[in-house]
């Protein structure tokens, strides 16, 4: 954590002086929603943002889907104000397709992949090739994995394609509006899946890995602009920060492959 900090420190200088030299719309109060995959490395760029821009950014949690009222969506279809949305790349189309987000607005954040995890102090099973993570799944007690895109693909896709959705039934559960690390924690479910960039951050969990890559579903983290921003220069600023080549390292650091570093 210690080099963490420092790396932050160092990033931070770098960042601010491009952003000191960049920035020229009025300070402004940039409201966002931001979906939990995103979240350690906005968490952790939002500062440096806003004490070079004077900006400040005012954020509200969410998963990118499903049916909670935390929900980006459902929060934007009650009106709720904002200028950003940092979510999966796949809900903020459905909300360019519906008008909600200013078209062409898309910029691509940063690419996220699932991984396991299990109760501090417990047992790593062997997750390394298709046969014995299939084998770690079955032989599971209790499963949680969440309610937004990575446990939407496993409950959809993934399981039902590895042919074990029957064998899932009642041990198997999406975690609505809560970290899926905290249930594993908990000791709620003996393994969870979840964003990489989703566990790391949670207490009384070890990672146990990322799943293998034939059941791998990469995840496109995206941001744009809210078609009701009352401040659409100070959004494109914020968007254009945490897609920069600077701001790229910090967001490795939490579990994901920069978008800026592959391009």
């Amino acid at each position: 954590m210690k080099d963490m900090r420092t790396a932050f420190r160092t990033i931070g200088i770098a960042l601010a002086a491009a952003l000191l030299a960049s920035a020229s719309c009025i300070a402004a109060e940039v409201k966002v929603m931001n979906s939990g995959g995103f979240s350690a490395a906005y968490k952790a760029l939002a500062p440096e943002f806003e004490k070079a821009t004077g900006h400040t950014l005012s954020t509200a949690w969410g998963p990118s889907m499903g049916e909670t009222p935390q929900a980006i969506p459902n929060r934007i279809d009650r009106g709720e104000p904002v200028d950003v949305v940092i979510m999966v790349g796949e809900a903020l189309d459905g909300l360019l397709q519906r008008g909600k987000v200013v078209a062409g607005s898309r910029v691509d954040l940063a690419l996220s992949k699932i991984a396991m995890a299990v109760k501090q102090g417990a047992a790593k099973p062997d997750i390394s090739t298709m046969e014995s993570f299939k084998r770690t799944v079955l032989n599971a007690k209790s499963i949680a994995y969440s309610d937004s895109a990575s446990g939407v693909y496993l409950e959809k896709v993934l399981f039902p394609r590895m042919g074990i959705a029957q064998d899932l039934k009642g041990k198997a559960r999406m975690i609505p509006a809560e970290p899926v690390g905290l249930v594993v924690g908990r000791g709620e479910a003996e393994i969870g899946f979840q964003q990489l960039s989703e566990l790391m951050p949670q207490p009384g969990i070890e990672i146990v890995g990322l799943i293998p890559a034939e059941a791998q579903k990469v995840t496109v983290f995206a941001a744009g602009i809210s078609a009701t921003s009352q401040h659409p220069d100070a959004a494109k600023a914020l968007i254009d920060f945490l897609a920069s080549r600077k701001a790229a390292d910090a967001v490795a650091m939490t579990g994901m492959e920069p978008v800026a570093s592959v391009r």
